[in-house]
């Protein structure tokens, strides 16, 4: 790829010292007429310039609720009632509603689940696309046409594709019509809440090659959503696991592979199979996620684990550094050797 866009790196004004994202401390709760469900619970945790962060875990731990929160576009009942959010030392919560207009698409976008949901089926790709442009970008409409061309080249679809309707385009297609909208202004930091849903094994590793080789030469950040922790290991360089809206595990994508130390950690890599190496029979996780208006006592897992003590139904784990840069939700005396993870590839 050789345009214009390709040599305009993201991030720029950027200050190299400090985190594209850092959100400490947060809290978010939806509140229903049975009580408030506390949907994330005093989280933390930082992305570096240039890297990929992954947030794996359950349907409904969390996940896309603090991608939405960091966008500022949670819709009521969701509240956020404590911590901080800040993007190259900006503090979000504190933005006005012009201020926020700047601040999306420019410094941080989002790829929403499900393409086809994420696109208006009535207006064309390319004035999808313009829009964002002429809107956030400032653009008049001439440059926005240009620009828009080229954001297709640049995610390897034909310039003849922007007056196609959503409809007329495979899921694959789609799902790179809206990762161009995403790129459109060279945002610091690219959230992609499961990305490659839907879509077969084979357009997915496409796909997600493609972001890589986009993050290398335009070098935003990315945070990236999915349930699939065998995924989220090959492309991320950190990550964190999450359950019932706290953070259960953090590490390196290798440490968590090599080393899960949270029963639960444990239990979603047993859950897929192995590519290569021995075959063994799959265990998955007994139980459901709990209710997070009335949660369990102590420990959240500690109803689904099958190596809970006493003290996990009473006492709430602590998130402790058990070693260099791999954080854990521990109680004392729990084992700090986790079970290796099958080879995969």
């Amino acid at each position: 790829m050789n345009t214009k866009f390709d040599q305009m790196p993201a991030g720029q004004a950027a200050q190299a010292n400090r985190p594209v994202l850092e959100i400490n401390n947060l809290y978010v709760e939806y509140l229903t007429p049975r009580g408030a469900a506390k949907a994330v619970n005093n989280v933390s945790f930082s992305i570096e310039h240039g890297q990929v962060f992954g947030l794996a875990g359950e349907s409904g731990c969390g996940k896309s609720t603090i991608a939405h929160s960091i966008l500022r576009v949670l819709r009521p009942p969701a509240v956020i009632t404590g911590g901080h959010i800040s993007v190259e030392g900006e503090d979000i919560l504190k933005m006005s509603d012009s201020s926020l207009e700047d601040f999306r698409w420019r410094k941080v976008a989002m790829v929403f689940q499900s393409a086809m949901n994420s696109l208006n089926p009535v207006i064309t790709i390319g004035e999808q696309i313009e829009d964002v442009l002429v809107r956030h970008g400032k653009m008049k409409s001439k440059e926005a046409q240009e620009r828009a061309a080229e954001l297709l080249k640049v995610v390897g679809i034909e310039t003849a594709r922007l007056k196609s309707y959503p409809h007329q385009m495979s899921g694959g297609m789609r799902q790179r019509v809206v990762i161009a909208i995403a790129l459109a202004l060279n945002p610091s930091l690219l959230i992609m809440d499961e990305p490659t849903t839907a879509l077969d094994v084979v357009v997915q590793k496409d796909i997600l090659q493609q972001i890589q080789q986009l993050k290398e030469t335009m070098g935003f950040s990315i945070l990236f959503i999915t349930h699939d922790v065998s995924l989220m290991v090959e492309f991320s360089n950190n990550m964190a696991i999450m359950y019932a809206g706290e953070i259960v595990e953090m590490a390196s994508a290798g440490e968590v592979f090599a080393n899960p130390i949270h029963p639960y950690t444990q239990g979603l890599l047993s859950s897929f199979p192995s590519l290569m190496g021995k075959k063994r029979k799959l265990t998955g996780i007994p139980g459901s996620p709990p209710d997070l208006i009335n949660p369990p006592k102590g420990c959240k897992f500690h109803p689904r684990c099958t190596r809970c003590a006493q003290k996990e139904t009473e006492l709430a784990p602590q998130l402790t550094e058990v070693a260099p840069g791999h954080w854990v939700a521990v109680h004392s005396g729990m084992p700090l050797t986790g079970e290796q993870a099958p080879a995969n590839s």
